[in-house]
């Protein structure tokens, strides 16, 4: 039985207008609501329902509208657009709109067949948009039908987060805390990566054997990997706990990327880390001949840049401009980055009081050192380790001292030297490639044996009596800080290294800062959703009283938040309580703030020292001023191979033990060879930053060329419009739909909305989106010009919700002459004006499109829609055409002189009496629009003869004219006829 309706056509049923799509089948209809996104697609079976031919009503001459009508419903029906039917098939549908320098992966993976990169941008551009963008982009296409991302715990549920809130994904967490609910829920032989096709899965998850070899098995066919460098492990590397981890995640992708038909995705800000061998290692991950290539030579460089992007801030914060080859500035986009971090180091001093304390602990510490040293080699190092913990936990906090002192040490437990290393080395450094920061923050133990408990128990004891800042006066210059901080309007967060001290600092803080300063601590006791939580509610809590100029928010966090977890929509300021042993740390804490999103244009940093505890002034002085030296000359961070840092802060304990405090300050790099050592240091670390920014300068992303990308987002642009078009959308409707809207005029664009008088429909919707409380006590609605926004307030942005909201009511109003209540848009309208000579007639056309796709599973076929703006001068059946910029312009024209209502009518009516002499320029247009879709699509995968050959873009006739507009002379013209004027 051949079809009844084919696809593109439209249906009415269930009280509405579909577009039949090509999935239909005889017996049963796949449909698309009318300017709906793919979540609406339903199936309808004819037998069972009333099911019945569609056509698009022509626009009534008694329903007209004034001057901005036009632009109102041009601007809902493009912001409703869920299916566009450029390259991009998901632009359309994802609640972000991607800065420009995000759509040069997407532009990378879509001349792919099998899309395989590594992308390196800098901390805070936005990799996981970069990312997403790719995804949601191959999941609609069809290239790919499953997804799983591996990320670290911590970050797992704020990948969930992102994908379903920007992307509209909804994937199924796999973690250790999960899984068994979700195998409960299997059938007998099925694996959950099956029955789940988008998951996000924990590094600790694969740890397991048995769930690793499941995963291999029944791997998706699109695999994102967060931070890869800890995937991967130097061929030199040794056989520490951080090494094995690496190697077994190594392996595991080694695996995954055997298959040549799977997309594999490597994010990562620091693909180097100073060793060539794991970079290579990580560029074999991409394809295999990568890590051979030679990349001294510009064929191995091309073809590098074919499957590697890595930009610095500077490189994207201002995009599409001359200097980037472009032949004028229309199209720049400036990126919201701050512009630069304030950093002050502030030294306090110990109270009399903890001094002898300290002294008293490291005289144990010397004593047990020396008698370690006597009994074996194995002996020793668990003593070494045990004094490293007692010595930090001593400078973090008499909280942290006293809970380390009655502890026993982590690597008391050790058999042999080796052993003990593996067990003392991740709770007292401060690896720079230690991914796993899931319980790196307990406070480490100190004591060895029964025999050292009466002499470390007495060290306690004096630890708990120094509570408080009578005696503490870290803890008093803190205040001091914080204080300061939050008088010039900023909410910090007070970075820790353990527990207690954190703990201990939001006891101590509460009350201490004001009233009207909301304190909370988050630490690795939680889980990582809780820590989400708990920040959140700490952004409500502030948030609610955001009226009060004088509320503030403070974080006191250990660094379980220290990497992946992005805190710069609630703090603006960063305090290092506790000087890190490793300068790429701090530069993790601060990238939590400091990154795109960030509204202050400066984050204040505060790194705090001890200047009299013979640790923290010699680290940094040697490792922190090296590290900023190098950031500073070369334009980039350079991590301290963990190696160099251990080799420092060794150098400075075992001074310290020999000199003491006073002593390790004046003599450090003295005799027995220390000086020697910290040469050597400085070398290897110059040399690691050299080979860097040559890197960087060699591999830096060149394979597409700006003015490609100013090509495509200029289409995007003109299919979707802009942000200035949505903001005076946004305004515009909101006022004409009587809310009552402030806008200050400031030059920010941004302004507010009291959505109170607005009708119920749009009150409803906007509860929906921006919570039910702000819309039912009428609180304002801050409408902000940039994406990074708050809770409560709107992006103007053409995907955010509430945007959506009020676009979704003006185009349905418009639709429905019976709609109660204002009605901002008409599809009629006539306008007497001086921007025309001649009586000309501007029409909103909406035309659909069949798409014939190939793709690796074969071809998809789909129905696209577009919105266009058609205009011509004179009467119909002699039409003179103008072009798209000519026509896009009348938009502008504003009304000279009223029209008198019986005019108005007789003119639309005239021009809608017309409508079928325009069919063929109608049709002759969408057949130039069709060809020109299908040159972009074939532009955009360009290096990818399989995907396009077979790639087909077709009208569907007739055309949908949902508006049509008469703009009349203010004075005729002497050259009008009476029948055209």
């Amino acid at each position: 039985m051949s079809l009844t309706y084919t696809a593109g056509s439209l249906v009415a049923a269930r009280g509405r207008e579909w577009v039949v799509l090509p999935e239909s089948a005889s017996d049963m209809l796949v449909l698309r609501p009318l300017g709906g996104s793919e979540d609406d697609i339903a199936a309808v079976f004819p037998a069972f329902e009333d099911v019945r031919p569609a056509e698009f009503a022509a626009p009534s001459p008694t329903d007209l509208g004034d001057q901005r009508a036009a632009g109102l419903l041009r601007t809902a029906l493009r912001i409703g657009f869920r299916s566009g039917a450029g390259p991009f098939r998901s632009l359309a549908s994802i609640a972000v709109e991607p800065r420009a320098y995000q759509l040069v992966p997407l532009l990378m993976a879509l001349r792919q067949r099998t899309v395989r990169l590594l992308i390196s941008d800098d901390v805070g551009i936005g990799k996981t948009v970069e990312a997403g963008l790719i995804a949601k982009e191959l999941l609609a296409q069809g290239e790919a039908t499953r997804l799983a991302v591996l990320c670290s715990p911590a970050l797992a549920e704020q990948w969930q987060g992102e994908l379903r809130e920007k992307f509209g994904i909804d994937a199924e967490l796999v973690l250790a805390s999960t899984v068994t609910r979700l195998e409960r829920g299997l059938e007998l032989g099925q694996s959950l990566f099956d029955k789940h096709p988008y998951t996000i899965i924990s590094t600790d998850f694969i740890k397991s054997t048995r769930h690793r070899e499941d995963f291999v098995r029944n791997c998706p066919d699109l695999v994102i990997v967060d931070e890869a460098h800890s995937c991967v492990a130097a061929d030199d590397a040794g056989q520490g706990s951080t090494s094995s981890s690496n190697q077994l995640r190594y392996e595991l992708l080694r695996r995954i990327s055997a298959d040549a038909d799977r997309h594999l995705l490597l994010l990562t800000a620091t693909p180097h880390s100073g060793k060539e061998s794991a970079f290579r290692n990580l560029l074999g991950l991409v394809r295999p001949e990568l890590a051979t290539l030679n990349l001294e030579t510009p064929a191995g460089r091309a073809k590098l840049a074919e499957y590697f992007v890595a930009r610095k801030r500077a490189d994207v914060r201002i995009y599409l401009t001359k200097e980037d080859g472009l032949s004028d500035d229309s199209l720049a986009e400036r990126t919201a980055f701050p512009s630069d971090r304030w950093t002050k180091d502030e030294p306090y001093k110990l109270s009399p009081a903890y001094r002898a304390l300290l002294d008293d602990a490291i005289a144990y510490a010397r004593d047990r050192v020396q008698a370690a040293g006597e009994q074996g080699r194995r002996e020793a190092r668990v003593a070494w380790w045990s004094v490293i913990a007692l010595l930090r936990s001593m400078v973090s906090s008499p909280a942290a001292a006293a809970q380390t002192l009655k502890t026993r040490s982590e690597s008391a437990a050790a058999r042999t030297a080796q052993e003990a290393d593996v067990l003392g080395a991740p709770v007292a450094a401060d690896s720079a490639e230690n991914d796993r920061l899931e319980g790196m923050d307990v406070a480490p133990g100190a004591a060895e044996s029964e025999e050292a408990g009466a002499r470390l128990l007495e060290l306690s004891q004096r630890a708990a009596e120094l509570v408080g800042p009578a005696e503490d006066t870290k803890l008093k210059a803190l205040t001091r800080h914080l204080k300061s901080l939050i008088a010039e309007g900023y909410h910090p967060i007070v970075f820790c290294r353990y527990i207690p001290t954190a703990e201990y600092l939001a006891t101590q803080l509460d009350g201490k800062l004001g009233k009207k300063t909301k304190i909370a601590a988050v630490t690795g006791t939680l889980s990582p959703q809780q820590r989400l939580e708990r920040i959140e509610q700490l952004a409500a809590e502030s948030a609610e009283e955001a009226g009060d100029p004088a509320v503030r928010r403070v974080l006191i966090a250990t660094d379980c938040l220290s990497e992946g977890v992005n805190l710069q929509h609630h703090f603006d300021a960063v305090v290092h309580y506790d000087l890190a042993w490793n300068p790429a740390r701090h530069d993790q804490r601060e990238g939590r703030v400091d990154r795109y999103g960030q509204k202050r244009d400066q984050v204040r940093v505060i790194t705090m020292f001890g200047e009299d505890n013979g640790i923290d002034g010699k680290v940094l002085e040697v490792l922190f001023a090296k590290h900023r030296q190098i950031k500073k000359d070369l334009g980039i961070s350079v991590s301290v191979p963990d190696e160099t840092a251990s080799g420092v802060t060794d150098a400075v304990v075992e001074w310290l033990l020999l000199h003491g405090r006073q002593g390790s300050q004046e003599s450090l790099f003295e005799p027995e060879g220390h000086q020697e050592s910290f040469d050597r240091i400085e070398r290897e670390w110059s040399s690691a930053a050299e080979r860097e920014k040559t890197s960087r300068s060699k591999y830096a992303q060149r394979g597409i060329h700006p003015e490609e990308v100013a090509r495509e987002v200029a289409a995007v642009r003109a299919a979707l419009g802009g942000a200035d078009e949505v903001r005076d959308f946004a305004l515009e409707a909101l006022r004409d739909l009587d809310a009552l809207v402030r806008d200050p005029r400031d030059g920010t664009g941004d302004f507010t909305a009291q959505a109170g008088g607005a009708p119920a429909g749009l009150r409803d919707a906007l509860a929906v989106t921006l919570g039910g409380r702000l819309i039912e006590e009428d609180r304002e609605i801050p409408f902000r010009t940039t994406p990074a926004i708050g809770r409560g307030e709107a992006a103007l942005v053409r995907t955010d919700p509430a945007v959506g909201a009020i676009a979704s009511y003006v185009l349905d109003s418009a639709l429905d002459a019976n709609t109660p209540g204002p009605r901002p848009a008409r599809r009629c309208g006539v306008v007497t004006t001086d921007a025309v000579t001649i009586r000309t007639t501007l029409l909103l056309v909406r035309y659909r499109f069949h798409l014939t796709l190939p793709s690796r599973t074969g071809e998809r076929q789909l129905v696209a829609e577009d919105a266009r703006l058609l205009a011509y001068e004179g009467m119909p059946s002699r039409a003179r055409w103008l072009d798209d910029e000519a026509a896009a312009a009348l938009l502008a024209a504003r009304a000279g002189a009223n029209t008198h209502e019986q005019l108005a009518r007789n003119q639309i009516r005239r021009a809608l009496d017309g409508l079928p002499d325009l069919t063929g320029h109608l049709t002759e247009y969408g057949t130039i629009l069709a060809a020109g879709l299908d040159a972009s699509h074939r532009r955009v995968r360009k290096a990818n003869e399989e995907i396009v050959r077979g790639l087909k873009v077709v009208p569907q006739e007739p055309a949908d004219v949902l508006g049509v507009y008469v703009y009349l002379p203010q004075q005729p013209a002497s050259t009008v006829s009476g029948a055209e004027a």
